[in-house]
């Protein structure tokens, strides 16, 4: 665990095992979400069933939450994540990363909230991390990253 997180002396009371995707379009927007009853926006994804795989996991969220088909291979590995929640007190994520971009803006333009998504954006990278309403995992890895060309 990165000490930087909480205090000294200090464990998350829940470490979630999830999935996230940042999906892009052509013109280098990002789709933030946001799930119903909670104030940050994230990027698509959610919650391992058992036995299931990081990538398995980000292809049902993704088809779940915003009606996108996609295959475990056309996912692009970002790599992994730990670090606080965006919505729940004292939990942590244990997050895969993943990245999709979508090369057809009719593509884009068809994705709609779904299951406990309640808001979708498609924002600029740099007009994304001005929001003081992002999860730590956007705010803090994704962004910054895509940002310096990561």
């Amino acid at each position: 665990m990165d000490p930087a997180f909480l205090p000294p002396g200090t464990e998350p009371d829940v470490v979630l095992t999830l999935s996230a995707v940042l999906v892009r379009d052509g013109a280098g927007r990002v789709l933030l979400v946001r799930k119903r009853g909670t104030s940050k926006f994230m990027q698509p994804g959610g919650k391992l069933e058992p036995g299931e795989s990081f990538s398995g996991a980000a292809v049902r969220e993704v088809r779940e939450e915003l009606g996108l088909a996609l295959a475990e291979t056309d996912l692009e590995v970002l790599g992994h994540w730990y670090g606080p929640a965006a919505n729940e007190e004292n939990t942590f994520i244990d997050a895969g990363l993943f990245a999709y971009t979508i090369s057809d803006p009719g593509q884009a333009g068809g994705l709609a909230a779904a299951a406990e998504i309640e808001e979708l954006l498609w924002l600029d990278p740099a007009q994304a991390l001005e929001r003081d309403d992002l999860s730590p995992l956007l705010r803090d890895h994704i962004l910054p990253q895509l940002l310096a060309g990561a």
